[in-house]
């Protein structure tokens, strides 16, 4: 057990985070984003497609996404994925084109998004303690393999949990930021 394994870690805690920061930027937050339509998967040509792999998407207006579809087979299999993707949306079809019209958000709604945003914000702090659980495991079988003195074990201990403590900051750190915005009017 080494610094080695620490970073690695850190990298895994970093990555909890990251996953967090993306699926809040898929939250909407009343403004068009093309992430919005991140979480979309398509059913085409027999499989699950991410929407990018089935068409571009755009943001040509504040309140308004296009998804530009590369198949026009695949047209009402876009619009089916989007309607069915849980995020209020209600896509039209022209042509190849798929605009998708961005709703101004009620109270009702905003509240929504944030009970989402504490779901994904618990994700990413369930993941970060899962990797201190395994750094915790690896300590535990490395003093008793004695590859570590029982002072360098507390050490490391302490080290970890430091971590993991900043890495639950940060994710709600983000959250409140996160809250905030959805909250604004």
């Amino acid at each position: 057990m080494a610094a080695a394994d620490l970073k690695e870690f850190e990298k895994r805690m970093q990555g909890a985070i990251d996953a967090l920061k993306k699926e809040f930027a898929g939250l909407r937050t009343g403004r068009a984003s093309v992430s919005l339509l991140d979480p979309v998967v398509v059913e085409a040509y027999g499989q699950r497609l991410p929407l990018n792999q089935c068409g571009t998407a755009s943001a040509p207006e504040p309140r308004l996404l296009s998804v530009q579809v590369w198949d026009k087979g695949l047209v009402v299999a876009v619009q089916k994925a989007i309607r069915e993707a849980g995020l209020g949306l209600n896509p039209s079809a022209d042509g190849t084109l798929v605009r998708v019209p961005i709703p101004e958000l009620n109270e009702e709604r905003r509240k929504e998004l944030t009970k989402v945003a504490h779901k994904y914000a618990e994700q990413a702090r369930v993941a970060v303690r899962n990797v201190r659980r395994d750094g915790m495991e690896d300590l535990k079988k490395a003093e008793k393999d004695k590859s570590i003195s029982q002072d360098e074990h507390r050490r490391l201990h302490e080290e970890v949990q430091k971590m993991t403590d900043r890495f639950v900051k940060i994710a709600d750190e983000t959250l409140a930021s996160k809250e905030k915005e959805i909250m604004t009017v």
